[in-house]
């Protein structure tokens, strides 16, 4: 919600300043996103009159203007804009002017005639993005005054952002009310007064979906001035509030949402058949709306209908058949009640999103319709004249939000905010947000006003007690309670660990949306079972996620796309995935690295990072969860459809599998724009939950012994299946197995290769002799050439 500050003190006027408005505010429970002023800097910039024009002698879009400023004598300007006319009062900056971004008006010489200044467009003023052509100002503007002065152009935007139950504040009133709480300040409200009939032309209305729509009022306004424009005081606070001026029926419809906070809508009477029906959708029935989309309605959509057809998406959008124009003479004034749950989710669903859905979703007053109605005939006459009809009100008493009384035991409110209050304070906080009060023995019966659909519990009343009071003035108490210590389990994976080891090595932590477009879920996972959201916030994020991939992708090429080559990011999080048995909710941490394998720097040649790159990173965060045995977690050659095929390994622990690793296949890379390798991991945390404990033994004595083999072996056959074979044969004596070289081509076999091994033997009761190491040395040999047909290199 954006408002003038001005419009506010218009309303209630505490002896605070911005900011101090804004902290209260935000104090207050209704957050202040931004304060910015409402128009750029200008100055020298004053209110003129167009007396004559003359063409330019020497150039046929240029003319002479004769501008008075209620001074001795007229300026004479050369304009360039299409609509200056004789008798208009328009912005004039005279010579020495500053306008936004720094621009010096100085007397210029164009095409042969002076000029002593510029007449100035709402764009050029700062006041609009474009301008069509100069600014217009009414006929009663001050001659000669300041035109900042005049439209009160030093004033503060304020945003705030609303959490979804104080739908009672998108509105001037409603936020006047609390500031006048809050300051204890008086509260000027409009006068509102009943429009008597100028004619008796009504329009009937029916209620089919009363329990979604259960008041409807209407009224008839006919013989309205197509030619009207809206005034620039309208305009103005219009723009301050983010919303732009459109014409002076849709412009008070606005503006009467802006104040009061109820949404409303105007027809075109002349193309209204006969009566108002509110009702659901046909199956198939289609609407053209104002924006100029054409939608096919779903039967759980609440429609405005004549008697033929829908003419507006009920709190949402009109049509476009019955929208106001410039040809325009009657027009049909609506102002409804719509129930939130017939409204929420609706406009999403369509792809839209309006200030009046976003009001309904989060409910309106339902006793402000008339008021509404009665406010918005009164600025239609006075701006396009007319004569208004009799109210036509249609309403299902029954279905209407009804406001029950909540019991405030005063013992609740000080256990709550741990402060006394004096019954006197409590009373006189919840009179002034307007509820009713009847004191009871030990509290108070409290009924809510029927704006404020948020108060439904006792505690909701101490809420707004508490935030009234001030929670800066509640002191700081510590509470007193037994703390028990539980120690982490030692065999348990530690994630916090497991994070902070990929940040020492490089990586930056991050978090993406649990939701993902099917697109790229089809690309990661296409086969993988998933769960649509039926309300999602838009169609990019509508289905849960069953990777932590597809939000790391689409991070890598948002990083890409602004120059950052080396991308190391990882994150932990939920994987959601349907089964028979329901959703299963899955942690996992995932991690993706790309371009260089090392920050550039002179001392080190710059390579592409590989996928024994990554093998290394997950070796080293699985470290902590393994065993003194290497062989705990063995990565097996494996496929996935978003993988390379040939770089693709599943990690297993004791033939379990816990995660996957690879390459991002070149295709899949392709088409979401990466440049270079991507190498992903991820790991199921729940299947690392045990791990194994370390376990003491003692440094051995005695000293041990490196015997160096070179080995040849088919190509296909991984180390792996070598060190277990090594292993499995030297038993308690091996202590250490170093790979330190592997190579093929010139004196290697074709589909072969050599592995040079280094190995340590130790024995922890006794000096091995060459004897035994020879011996132990055979048998490793005789067992790799048995089992895996190695041979000693020559």
């Amino acid at each position: 919600m954006r408002f003038s500050e001005a419009w506010l003190r218009e309303w209630v006027n505490p002896p605070v300043d911005t900011r101090q408005l804004a902290d209260q505010l935000s104090m207050a429970g209704l957050e202040v996103d931004a304060v910015e002023p409402a128009a750029a800097v200008f100055s020298g910039v004053s209110i003129g009159l167009v007396r004559a024009i003359a063409a330019h002698p020497d150039a046929a879009k240029l003319r002479v203007c004769e501008v008075e400023l209620g001074r001795d004598e007229p300026l004479q300007i050369v304009c360039g804009a299409a609509n200056v006319a004789e008798g208009m009062k328009v912005p004039v900056a005279e010579v020495g002017a500053c306008l936004p971004g720094d621009l010096e008006i100085k007397q210029a010489r164009l095409r042969g005639v002076d000029s002593f200044g510029m007449i100035c467009s709402a764009a050029e003023l700062g006041l609009a993005e474009s301008s069509d052509g100069i600014l217009s100002l009414p006929a009663d503007a001050p001659l000669g005054e300041d035109l900042r002065v005049w439209m009160d152009l030093d004033d503060a935007c304020i945003e705030v952002d609303l959490t979804p139950d104080r739908g009672d504040c998108l509105g001037i009133a409603g936020l006047a009310r609390e500031v006048a709480v809050i300051n204890q300040a008086p509260l000027e409200t409009p006068a509102i007064e009943a429009v008597p009939p100028g004619c008796d032309e009504r329009v009937p209305v029916q209620l089919v979906a009363h329990a979604a729509c259960p008041r409807y009022v209407c009224r008839v306004i006919r013989g309205i001035d197509a030619t009207a424009t809206t005034p620039i005081w309208m305009q103005e606070r219009l723009r301050r509030s983010g919303v732009r001026s459109i014409g002076p029926v849709v412009d008070v419809t606005n503006y009467v949402m802006l104040e009061l906070g109820q949404p409303m809508h105007g027809f075109d009477l002349a193309q209204v058949d006969s009566e108002i029906r509110v009702r659901m959708a046909a199956a198939g029935e289609s609407l053209a709306l104002l924006n100029g989309e054409e939608v096919t309605l779903l039967e759980d959509t609440l429609v405005i209908a004549d008697a033929g057809r829908a003419i507006a998406m009920a709190g949402i959008m009109g049509g476009a058949d019955t929208g106001v124009g410039a040809e325009t003479r009657d027009i049909l004034l609506e102002s409804a009640y719509f129930a939130p749950r017939a409204i929420s989710g609706k406009a999403r669903l369509y792809g839209l999103h309006t200030d009046s859905s976003h009001r309904f979703e989060r409910g309106v007053d339902p006793q402000l319709q008339v008021r509404a109605i009665e406010r918005a005939t009164r600025l239609l006459l006075d701006l396009v004249g007319g004569e208004a009809g009799p109210l036509v009100e249609a309403v299902s008493e029954p279905d209407l939000p009804r406001c029950e009384p909540l019991r405030l035991r005063e013992a609740r409110v000080a256990q709550i905010l741990g402060i006394e209050l004096s019954s006197e304070a409590i009373t006189d906080i919840l009179e002034r947000l307007g509820m009713a009060i009847e004191r009871l023995d030990d509290g108070w019966r409290v009924t809510p006003p029927s704006a404020r659909h948020d108060l439904v519990q006792e505690v909701d009343l101490i809420a707004d007690v508490g935030r009234i009071h001030g929670y800066d003035r509640i002191p700081i108490s510590h509470a007193s309670s037994t703390a028990v210590a539980r120690a982490t389990p030692e065999a348990g994976f530690d994630l916090d660990r497991a994070r902070l080891t990929l940040v020492d090595r490089g990586f930056h932590e991050v978090i993406t949306y649990s939701f993902v477009s099917p697109e790229m879920q089809s690309l990661v996972e296409p086969d993988a079972p998933t769960l649509s959201l039926s309300n999602p916030l838009s169609s990019e994020l509508s289905i849960m996620r069953t990777s932590l991939w597809p939000g790391l992708l689409q991070a890598a090429r948002y990083n890409q796309a602004r120059q950052q080559p080396r991308v190391r990011i990882f994150e932990s999080g939920l994987r959601f995935r349907p089964s028979v048995e329901g959703l299963l909710q899955e942690t996992g941490i995932a991690g993706l690295v790309m371009g260089g394998a090392h920050p550039e720097q002179w001392g080190q040649t710059t390579r592409e990072v590989d996928f024994y790159d990554l093998k290394a990173d997950v070796e080293a965060l699985l470290a902590p969860s393994g065993s003194p045995s290497p062989s705990r977690f063995d990565f097996v050659p494996a496929s996935h459809p978003a993988l390379h095929p040939g770089q693709t390994a599943r990690i297993e622990v004791g033939g379990t599998p816990v995660g996957l690793m690879g390459m991002l296949h070149p295709s899949l890379a392709t088409e979401l724009d990466l440049d270079g390798n991507a190498l992903l991991f991820e790991l199921d945390i729940a299947a690392l939950t045990t791990a194994a404990l370390p376990k003491y033994e003692p440094i051995s004595r005695f000293p041990g012994i490196r015997r160096d083999i070179a080995i040849l072996v088919e190509e296909t056959i991984a180390f792996d299946r070598v060190a277990d074979c090594i292993r499995a044969e030297a038993s308690d004596l091996l202590r250490e197995l170093v790979l330190f070289d592997v190579y093929t081509g010139e004196n290697i076999d074709s589909g072969r290769k050599s592995l040079a091994l280094g190995l340590i033997l130790q024995s922890s009761s006794k000096t091995l002799t060459d004897e035994l190491v020879e011996d132990v040395m055979g048998r490793i040999l005789a067992r790799l050439a048995s089992e895996l047909g190695a041979r000693l290199r020559d």
